[in-house]
Formats: C-alpha cells, sequence, structure tokens
C-alpha cells in the first residue's frame, strides 16, 4: 500500500466517520501505522493535520448555512472549503476537435502515451500532435480506454516521455502553462471552459456553474458534461460540487476528490 493509497483510505473512514470525530489513535490503527507516523504522513501529504481535515470535511457546517438562507457557493466557501492560499497555477489552452477529425479517430496521428506515478496514484497521459489528448487515473496499466478514444492513431507507449508532462502538471508550486486538446460537443467545450476559471482552491455548484455558461435551467446537462471530462485534474472537474454543499461523487473516485480538493485547500 503505497502513501496515496493509506491516505485515500483514511479519507473513505472520515467520510464514513465524520460524525464520531475520531482521534489520532483510532485513524492510525485503521492503516496499522503508529500514531506519530501516521501524523507525519498525513500531514507531509496533505499539508494539515488529520484533525483539521476533519473539519474541513464536515458537511453540517456547510448545511447549517444553507438553513440560514446562505448561497449554495457561499456556504460552501464559509466553511473551509476554498482558501486564498494556492497549490499552483496552471495554464491552459483548450482546443475542440473538429467535426472531421472526431470523425477521423486520430487516423494519421503518432499519439505517446505512458504511465506516470502521482500524488493521487497512477495516472495514464497521452500527447497528440495539438497537444494533451488524455489524461485518466487508473487502477493498472491498462491502455484500452485510451485506445478506444483514438482508435485510428499510432499509439507510442513510453512512460519515460510523459513522467516529465506529469511533473509539470502535478508539482507543487510550479507554474505551468499547457495545450490541451479535446473531443468535445460545442456544449461541453463550453463547460470545460468555465471549468478552467474556477480558481485554485474554491468550488462552485453544478447550478452555479450553469448560470455561468448562460444556461441556468441546465444544471444536469452539465452535470454530464462535468462527468465526460477526459482530462482528470487539469480540466478542474473535481472543484464542482453539490447543491447542498456535499462534496458529491466524482468519474475517478469519490475519495480522490476528496483528496484533492484538500490538496488545494490547504496548500
Amino acid at each position: 500500500m503505497n502513501d496515496y493509497e493509506r491516505v485515500a483510505r483514511i479519507i473513505r473512514y472520515l467520510d464514513a466517520h465524520q460524525h464520531e470525530q475520531p482521534g489520532l489513535e483510532v485513524l492510525a490503527a485503521e492503516i496499522g501505522l503508529s500514531e506519530s507516523h501516521f501524523h507525519r504522513l498525513f500531514s507531509r501529504w496533505a499539508g494539515v493535520t488529520p484533525k483539521d481535515f476533519l473539519q474541513c470535511l464536515t458537511a453540517e457546517k456547510a448545511r447549517e448555512r444553507l438553513l440560514r438562507g446562505e448561497s449554495v457557493l457561499d456556504a460552501a466557501l464559509g466553511t473551509g472549503l476554498s482558501s486564498p492560499s494556492r497549490l499552483h497555477d496552471l495554464c491552459v489552452t483548450l482546443e475542440a476537435a473538429s467535426p472531421g477529425e472526431i470523425k477521423a479517430g486520430g487516423e494519421g496521428w503518432e499519439i505517446v502515451a505512458g504511465f506516470a506515478e502521482t500524488p493521487f496514484g497512477l495516472a495514464c497521459l497521452a500527447h497528440g500532435p495539438r497537444g494533451l489528448c488524455y489524461l485518466a487515473f487508473v487502477e493498472n496499466e491498462d491502455g484500452a480506454p485510451l485506445e478506444a478514444a483514438w482508435p485510428k492513431a499510432q499509439i507510442r507507449w513510453s512512460d519515460a516521455s510523459v513522467r516529465e508532462i506529469a511533473a509539470q502538471i502535478f508539482q507543487p508550486g510550479q507554474g505551468s502553462a499547457l495545450k490541451a486538446f479535446v473531443r468535445a460537443t460545442p456544449f461541453q467545450l463550453r463547460v470545460w471552459r468555465a471549468l478552467l476559471r474556477i480558481p485554485t482552491g474554491s468550488v462552485v455548484s453544478y447550478g452555479h456553474l450553469a448560470k455561468a455558461i448562460g444556461s441556468p435551467g441546465a444544471s444536469r446537462a452539465v452535470g454530464t458534461a462535468v462527468g465526460a471530462n477526459p482530462l482528470a485534474y487539469l480540466i478542474p472537474c473535481h472543484r464542482v460540487i453539490r447543491e447542498t454543499g456535499v462534496i458529491g461523487q466524482y468519474r475517478w473516485g469519490h475519495e480522490r476528490k476528496c483528496a484533492l480538493l484538500a490538496r488545494e485547500w490547504m496548500t
């Protein structure tokens, strides 16, 4: 079990036992470490103590603010779901494939792809002639989803070739400028570009995001577009939460979403 898996396990435990406010002894025992070892590991990884992290995940505070009449966004921000500090800034230029390029499925392209370890687990990355075209968190080195996304491209697998890109994306404190290329409908592209405008460390609701793209009645369609995001982390769909202020589900796992947000809130 690596450090990410240990922290993810604790996040799942905290989600299930928030009301019990488990102490350091209980949390350390959950992953079989001494209290001091667990405290150092968690604090180093998240940049905050386990106690402070637990307070960040307490959704009851957000619900109390909602009952007092605050907006969903204000309630979320007011309960520790963001901070002025920022992990790092990513400047992403997002281009969409034309209908012809979508139909071609990458024909005539060479895509360089590989797997890299990140602070949030193993990821598969792929880079084509127009920029980064695939980024997904994975449980094992399975390239089938990428091959399905670009079925006619020639894919050259090289882990070494994508490690530098992964470091550029995930390394704390390092600003980056990246070009990304996606297959998208016009509506999906509007949603994904709106996601790129959410500041690091901030969160919005699906309804707020729908209003931001000028479609206030399209929360459900926005949610579908968010879930179809082909570039994990880079297009920050993890910054979208439920209307109630609860963090909610995530394409690549609820505990990973909590981990992504916690790293942004506390760094």
